[in-house]
């Protein structure tokens, strides 16, 4: 039996190779039998601690993260429009996601009749689980990170167009006009503002010469990347809203038009997976603003630390919250019209501009 031990900074990553049987007398031979079996145990073990590990240390932080989010969202929304925002449940409303969360959890799966039932169901998980793969390449400090990959920034663009699959999947599946309408917007909106961040990241990263996170929030030590490409900046953030279906892009789950978009029929935990990964995708895309533009845990005024990383993100956050309060929805031909007339054109515009000034900065 052969087991590769993969060593990744602080973290051990185990992963079970293969099992190479050399001769049929291992079988014969009861003592081998019995050290192979013992072997095969161990690795199973190993394999077990450090999947409970990464359980309750990545994704229950991220489940409370997302559930406080949806109150911290109520309750800026209720401020924003003169209302108390939810305040019943526990004390200032603290109790209200978790309420939120159980009824989800107890309610009725409901699958409908003319559904392709097997894709219907993976589609809410495969959309979860890939939310959920962006975190291991995120650095909340120094050497405090799951995978520091060199190409950390492919790695998330990546993964955000995998995305995609599970929300068409989700429309197809459902055998509903609305859905798959919602599906298609969502598959078209997504992958035309993907092209603009992407060209976005180039840009700004040029003068840094790599896509690993870590040596991002390095190269900021002196200076954040905001302050010389502010202009990039903004591009960005408008095109992570559009990205993450948020409003004033919320398309693909317009109420008036689809009455909930790619997730109409999905009710209880299906419900509930398309939900949090939302959220998810949310804090992932703050977090990663954070890391590029505004230097990660570091300061250039005084010394940065994970709290002052934390702040960053929460005021992230709030902006999110606070544009979908402030804008009306744009109409679908706006929306790819902003994408690929404007956003496409100027983010090329900053590339070649970005390109030229860092060709004559290193003659």
């Amino acid at each position: 039996m052969i087991c590769l031990v993969l060593r990744n900074r602080n973290l051990d990553v185990l992963f079970i190779f293969g099992i190479l049987f050399a001769n049929l007398k291992v079988f014969l031979d009861f003592k081998k039998m019995i050290n192979f079996f013992i072997d095969l145990f161990l690795c199973f073990f190993k394999l077990t601690i450090y999947l409970n590990f990464y359980v309750i240390s990545l994704i229950v932080p991220l489940l409370v993260s997302v559930a406080y989010l949806t109150l911290v969202e109520r309750k800026v929304i209720g401020a924003s429009q003169r209302r108390l925002g939810p305040n019943l449940v526990g004390l200032f409303g603290l109790g209200q996601p978790l309420a939120d969360g159980l009824k989800l959890f107890l309610k009725e799966t409901i699958l409908p009749s003319r559904s392709n039932k097997i894709i219907f169901v993976l589609a809410p998980i495969i959309v979860f689980f890939c939310s959920l793969l962006n975190w291991l390449i995120i650095p909340l400090n120094y050497g405090v990170v799951v995978a520091d990959l060199e190409l950390g920034i492919l790695f998330f663009l990546a993964i955000s167009s995998i995305n995609v699959y599970g929300i068409v999947l989700a429309g197809w599946s459902s055998n509903s006009k609305y859905a798959l309408l919602g599906a298609l917007r969502s598959a078209a909106q997504m992958i035309s503002y993907e092209v603009s961040i992407g060209i976005i990241l180039i840009a700004t990263l040029l003068p840094v010469g790599s896509l690993n996170l870590t040596n991002i929030v390095y190269f900021q030590e002196t200076i954040w990347l905001v302050i010389p490409q502010f202009g990039l900046f903004l591009l960005f953030f408008i095109s992570s809203l559009a990205e993450t279906n948020r409003a004033p892009f919320d398309l693909p789950e317009a109420e008036a038009e689809l009455v909930s978009g790619y997730n109409v029929e999905y009710s209880a935990m299906g419900f509930a997976l398309f939900f949090l990964a939302e959220y998810s995708n949310i804090i992932i895309t703050c977090v990663l603003t954070t890391i590029i533009f505004f230097g990660g845990w570091t300061s250039f005024l005084f010394v940065g630390n994970s709290l002052f990383f934390v702040l960053k993100i929460l005021f992230l956050l709030i902006i999110f919250i606070w544009v979908r309060t402030t804008f009306p929805r744009f109409r679908y031909d706006q929306l790819i019209h902003l994408g690929w007339k404007v956003f496409l054109p100027v983010s090329l515009g900053y590339l070649i501009v970005n390109l030229i000034s860092s060709f004559f900065f290193i003659n």
